[in-house]
C-alpha cells in the first residue's frame, strides 16, 4: 500500500458539507451528497477498489474549498499525474482535483497539519450580489473595516474560544490558537482572512458576524473582547451565512515535501499566510 496526498478545490453550493453522510436504511438517493462521498467514489473509480479519506478540515454545508488535503492508502499502481487526471474525470464539475503525489506512512492530513487559512468575503453595498453570488455574503449596512480589524486583534493567541463555537461542536475542548486575523476592504468587498492551528464548529462564521456587529457600529471593540472572556455563545453575534467562506487550505511543515501553498514557512508565520 503507498499513501498519497492528494488536494482538491470545490464549490461547496449543492453540498451538505465535507464529510460523508449515512442514514441507515436509507436509500442511496436520499442520502445528501457530500464531498467527501463524491471523491472517495471517484478514487474508486481509479483504484478499481474503495477507498477512504481523510481530510486536513471538515467544511459545512455551502462552504467552499480552494485546496483542501486529504490522504489516502491505495495498492494501485497508479502515477500521481493519473491519480490527478483520473479523479477529476470522475467527480462533478463543482470539484477538481489539484495535485497529487505520495508521501510518508505516518503522514496524516489532518494530524500533521500545523494551521488552517480560511477566507470570507462580504459585499458591502445597498444591494445584493448577482455575479458569483454562490461565493459573496451581504451586508447592506455600511462597515467600518478598520474598526473591525483593530478589534479582532484582542482575540489572536492562544484562547478559549467557546463563545464562538456552535453547540453541535464536537470538539473536546474550545481551546485554539489564533495566529492570525486581518480585515480589510477591497472596494465594495470586505475580506476577512484568518488563520489558526485548528477551528471549532462554526468558529470562522459566528467570529464574522460578531465583527459585522461591531463594523457596523452597533456595538464597539471592547464588547468582542468581553464575549471572548465570558465563553458564552449566546452573547456574540449570529452566525454569518455559508456562502461567503472558502477553505483557503491547510499548512504542513517543510518535511513533508508538499506543493509550497500548502507548506509553512517563515513569511507565512510572518503573517504573509493570504498573499
Amino acid at each position: 500500500m503507498t499513501r498519497y496526498a492528494l488536494a482538491v478545490e470545490y464549490d461547496g453550493s449543492g453540498f451538505s458539507g465535507w464529510q460523508r453522510l449515512s442514514k441507515l436504511g436509507a436509500p442511496e438517493a436520499d442520502v445528501p451528497r457530500s464531498v467527501q462521498a463524491a471523491l472517495e467514489a471517484a478514487l474508486q473509480g481509479v483504484a478499481n477498489a474503495p477507498v477512504d479519506t481523510v481530510c486536513a478540515g471538515r467544511t459545512d454545508a455551502g462552504v467552499h474549498g480552494l485546496s483542501q488535503v486529504v490522504h489516502f492508502d491505495s495498492d494501485a499502481l497508479r502515477d500521481p499525474r493519473a491519480w490527478t487526471l483520473g479523479v477529476t474525470g470522475h467527480l462533478p464539475p463543482q470539484v477538481a482535483a489539484l495535485w497529487c503525489q505520495p508521501v510518508a506512512d505516518d503522514f496524516n492530513a489532518r494530524f500533521s497539519a500545523v494551521a488552517r487559512r480560511y477566507r470570507y468575503r462580504i459585499v458591502n453595498r445597498i444591494t445584493r450580489p448577482g455575479f458569483q453570488r454562490r461565493f459573496l455574503s451581504w451586508e447592506r449596512r455600511p462597515l467600518d473595516t478598520d474598526a473591525m480589524h483593530e478589534a479582532a486583534q484582542a482575540l489572536l493567541g492562544e484562547r478559549d474560544f467557546s463563545a464562538f463555537r456552535s453547540s453541535q461542536c464536537q470538539a473536546t475542548h474550545a481551546w485554539r490558537n489564533l495566529q492570525w486575523l486581518q480585515v480589510r476592504r477591497q472596494h465594495q468587498q470586505v475580506i476577512v482572512d484568518v488563520q489558526a492551528n485548528a477551528f471549532l464548529h462554526h468558529m470562522v462564521r459566528n467570529l464574522v458576524g460578531s465583527l459585522m456587529m461591531v463594523g457596523s457600529g452597533e456595538r464597539d471593540a471592547q464588547w468582542l473582547h468581553e464575549v471572548m472572556e465570558s465563553k458564552d455563545r449566546t452573547l456574540a453575534g449570529p452566525t454569518a451565512p455559508p456562502n461567503g467562506l472558502s477553505f483557503i487550505g491547510p499548512l504542513y511543515p517543510a518535511q513533508w515535501g508538499l506543493p509550497p501553498d500548502v507548506t509553512w514557512t517563515d513569511q507565512i508565520a510572518d503573517g504573509f499566510a493570504f498573499a
